[in-house]
């Protein structure tokens, strides 16, 4: 697996947009597929190297700080959205 990281990554990142693109600008429900199979993929890759700690640290980090990002974005979202 370990040599696949970074194709799994770019496919749920890829999939993340086409989602997004799918459901916000052409309305279509199949758009939560493939931004959940995309965040799945994303997900495996986060776990793969959380559990491989000391060889994906500076990834795992930028992971951290990038999760912290979207969930203030999302609660900023949320409170605006009331």
């Amino acid at each position: 697996m370990k040599k696949y990281l970074r194709e799994i990554e770019v496919s749920g990142i890829i999939l993340m947009v086409i989602g997004v693109v799918m459901y916000r600008l052409l309305g279509l429900k199949a758009g939560y597929v493939a931004c959940g199979i995309g965040i799945a993929l994303w997900i495996a890759e986060v776990v793969y190297k959380a559990f491989n700690w000391q060889e994906y640290r500076r990834d795992n980090l930028q992971n951290i700080i990038m999760m912290m990002i979207i969930i203030l974005l999302l609660l900023g979202t949320m409170i605006l959205a009331r």
